[in-house]
């Protein structure tokens, strides 16, 4: 997708529109300059600019997150923090510190870059060979990275919060194949993918699955999920949550870690493993193409609403 066909992008031209406001698109859609009269306001990549730079910057910090919300007593999946070898003087990284988590959690750890969103460089490692590898392909792009228990996880529900109110509260749905006995896992995720989150998914699949596991003939019956991740870019579907139990449990946790942090606009994970929920992640920037792709008025009416709390 290009830069400047999100809806992000969309959603604050409609909005500037409909009430007087001068938009310029700069930077390739990454830049946008509002403008009514002497008042400028900027939106950068996803972040509309509501939420104040602390709060900003430690919801983009995945370890500075967990420290915040675990010294508020919330529950969340803990990640501890670890620099690059370049920027922390050393001449690797700190491989003894990270094979004790990796004894520590029999499951397996998650190694993902400290700071970002797009679920790109996330692995689940079960080895000291490929917890190194992680590492060294993450340090390549990024300046640090976060490890989290890997956590055999039933439920992912995004919440959508403005001020404390929720705008969106949907599930990631992963995505399931059946076998039939007689299609390959690849054959089975072709046919199951949507065309326009075909390639992206099947590329990372090649990249994640040995060719012996891709080939493999599934079972009549049998039912695999295509990534271990509830990744929206990766095959997930977005799922609204009108009312109900989990709904009500996932947005009174959201708040919670939304206090904690000082962040007026964001997109909060929460999950469910082991019987217990507990925040994953907070997001200033918040991201809904997904989302936008199957209900975009119910995204416009969001962005429209955040920037309501800007201009008026």
């Amino acid at each position: 997708m290009l830069t400047n066909q999100r809806i992000f992008i969309d959603a604050i031209k409609k909005y500037c529109s409909a009430h007087g406001i001068a938009v310029d698109v700069r930077s390739d859609g990454w830049l946008i300059v509002m403008q009514r009269g002497e008042r400028r306001h900027f939106a950068f990549g996803y972040d509309i600019g509501l939420n104040s730079a602390i709060a900003h910057r430690i919801a983009n910090d995945k370890s500075a997150t967990a420290e915040v919300l675990s010294l508020s007593g919330i529950a969340c999946v803990p990640h501890t923090f670890f620099l690059g070898p370049e920027l922390n003087r050393r001449a690797a990284p700190p491989w003894d510190e990270m094979l004790a988590l990796l004894e520590r959690h029999r499951r397996g750890l998650v190694v993902k870059p400290n700071e970002g969103a797009s679920g790109k460089w996330v692995f689940w490692v079960t080895s000291r060979p490929a917890l190194e590898l992680a590492a060294k392909r993450i340090f390549a792009s990024s300046t640090s990275l976060a490890i989290s228990p890997y956590l055999d996880i039933d439920d992912e529900i995004r919440v959508v919060l403005i001020d404390d109110m929720p705008a969106v509260v949907y599930a990631k749905q992963r995505t399931f194949v059946t076998g039939d006995g007689r299609r390959s896992l690849q054959e089975l995720a072709h046919a199951a993918l949507p065309k326009e989150r075909r390639t992206a998914v099947l590329t990372k699949m090649m990249d994640e699955f040995d060719r012996g596991e891709l080939d493999t003939i599934l079972p009549h019956g049998q039912r695999r999920a295509l990534d271990w991740r509830h990744n929206l870019e990766y095959g997930a579907s977005p799922v609204l949550l009108e009312t109900g139990v989990v709904r009500e449990t996932c947005v009174a946790l959201a708040i919670r870690a939304a206090r904690a942090i000082g962040i007026r606009f964001a997109s909060i994970d929460v999950v469910r493993a082991d019987g217990d929920w507990r925040i994953l992640e907070i997001n200033s920037g918040v991201m809904m193409e997904a989302l936008g792709r199957l209900h975009p008025e119910l995204v416009h009416a969001t962005y429209h609403a955040a920037l309501d709390k800007i201009f008026e």
